[in-house]
């Protein structure tokens, strides 16, 4: 299993798990502490993120949550790109995600605002350009799965396996993308995207079956509403929650945290590393 991707010419060893800051630059993402919109709020936050211990920022321009509005491209591209130059501009190490599944969106972030790796909700179904973008651009890419589009996807999903669905689709864009020269994928099932809570619990119980892929894992919980409803609270109560699933998809072999709470998310990593110094391993899948 290769837990290395390239980043602008540095390897990041995902052999260790790391952590995925959310900062969403716009106005209506489920959990209103992850928005900003300054350019103030965007370096404090940013600043925070990565004292406390983010590997890497996710910037977003668009919100992506059950039924939302879509921006224009354009007001998504200037929000993407204002706050990948803001950040680099007062901390240039910071490697940066570009959370979308617009490829124009994509290409101007990496090739004039400095990001560094594409998170694309969509898988490139949203976009058909965009698996050839990836390919021209030869930047990390984060293929997450999705049954539908942000308007539809919590229309009654349904799956005849969710895992085994799930990791078929995944096999037939994975092969696509590697024949084209793609080597550095991370693969996010999608908690969330076309799924009911059921389905939600169902992967990260089994998530370690994702390791067929021999691809690193990127788990998206923090705060959703899988944990708040089940728990009889609000989002904002729900980072305990959030932090209990973060340990099991951690035991499930995550390498990639993508969170709001920074801090928290770092003290899970740090007592896991206790109780698994050499990590998990999952040589069956390999």
């Amino acid at each position: 299993m290769d837990m290395f991707i390239n980043i602008k010419g540095r390897l990041l060893d995902l052999r260790r798990p790391r952590i995925m800051g959310i900062i969403n630059v716009t106005e209506d993402s489920f959990y209103a502490g992850s928005r900003v919109s300054s350019d103030i709020e965007i370096l404090t936050v940013a600043g925070k993120m990565l004292d406390e211990g983010a590997d890497i920022l996710d910037i977003g321009g668009c919100s992506t949550r059950p039924g939302a509005t879509q921006v224009s491209e354009e007001t998504e591209k200037k929000r993407v790109c204002r706050a990948t130059e803001l950040i680099l501009g007062k901390h240039p190490e910071t490697i940066l995600s570009v959370d979308t599944y617009r490829s124009r969106v994509a290409e101007e972030a990496v090739n004039n605002s400095g990001a560094a790796i594409i998170n694309d909700i969509s898988g490139g179904e949203m976009d058909k350009e965009m698996f050839p973008l990836v390919t021209r651009l030869n930047v990390p890419y984060i293929m997450m799965h999705m049954q539908g589009t942000p308007q539809t996807m919590q229309s009654n999903p349904h799956y005849d396996d969710v895992v085994a669905d799930i990791l078929y689709w995944f096999g037939q864009r994975i092969t696509h993308l590697q024949h084209a020269g793609v080597r550095d994928i991370i693969i996010d099932p999608g908690f969330g995207f076309g799924k009911t809570a059921k389905h939600n619990f169902e992967i990260l119980r089994r998530l370690d079956e994702f390791h067929i892929t021999s691809l690193p894992v990127l788990v998206g919980l923090s705060r959703k509403s899988m944990i708040w409803r089940s728990l009889h609270v609000t989002a904002d109560e729900a980072l305990t929650g959030t932090s209990a699933l973060h340990m099991t998809a951690l035991m499930k072999g995550a390498s990639v945290l993508r969170v709001h709470d920074v801090r928290e998310a770092k003290e899970v990593i740090t007592l896991f590393e206790k109780i698994y110094p050499d990590g998990i391993l999952f040589d069956h899948y390999c």
